[in-house]
């Protein structure tokens, strides 16, 4: 069996930190990041219940945020330098009703973020998964190269392809003839399946010994001994 070359791997490169000209990559960069970016906030308020805003402009110049529990609340706090202006149990029952409302609307985002969290990490899984698949899928591809078109493989692949088609051939003709043969005089076949040339009726799989040996030794032609060496890896039936 032939098997493909693998190119050399560069291995993995660290990235310079510059930036990008191309503006398609420029985008695709920054949606990549601003999910990771995102991410590591949202873990960051599940494990350590911290309180984050986040605000990114695009090159389109377009925002996109994050915030727990919400981005206003935050950077309102922010401006003003007053990080708690409300403690609960110093004021009024209407700062006591809002501070329970936003304590309930915290307690929902958390949960979210932890869902979050974990939808995130399944999507994670099912890529390497599906990324290992793919590898599969190609090892395969290598091994069964027959299987490939016909403009994607080499020299030496598409002579031994070609020589076992003919093979093939040679043996739909002789079972041919032999149910021919049967068919017009069944003595004469009777006769004809037990002499040495019935042992090459087997269509598509690889011949006798014997006749192997007569094609070792006799033929000239060497596409006919490369022939014989390769079924494919379907007994009994050569290539197909």
């Amino acid at each position: 069996m032939v098997m493909k070359i693998k190119k050399p791997s560069q291995g993995r490169q660290k990235i310079a930190i510059a930036k990008i000209e191309k503006r398609s990559n420029l985008q695709v960069t920054f949606s990549k990041r601003r999910s990771g970016i995102f991410k590591k906030a949202s873990e960051m308020c599940t494990l350590c219940g911290v309180e984050i805003a986040i605000i990114v402009f695009s090159p389109a110049n377009k925002p996109f945020s994050f915030g727990h529990p919400e981005v206003d609340s935050i950077v309102d706090r922010f401006i003003a330098r007053n990080p708690n202006p409300n403690p609960l149990g110093l004021a009024g029952s209407t700062d006591t009703t809002q501070q329970l409302a936003e304590a309930h609307r915290n307690s929902s985002v958390h949960e979210l973020n932890m869902q979050l969290t974990q939808i995130v990490n399944r999507l994670e899984a099912e890529k390497k998964h599906g990324e290992a698949l793919d590898k599969m899928s190609k090892a395969s591809q290598n091994q069964c190269w027959w299987e490939m078109p016909v403009d994607e493989l080499g020299l030496h692949e598409l002579q031994i392809l070609k020589a076992s088609v003919e093979e093939i051939k040679r043996n739909v003709n002789k079972q041919a003839n032999r149910i021919l043969m049967e068919s017009r005089n069944p003595s004469a076949a009777a006769n004809y399946s037990s002499s040495p040339l019935s042992m090459m009726n087997n269509i598509g799989g690889l011949v006798q010994r014997d006749i192997d040996d007569h094609y070792r030794f006799e033929s000239k032609n060497p596409t006919d001994q490369i022939a014989h060496a390769y079924n494919f890896g379907y007994a009994g039936h050569g290539l197909f």
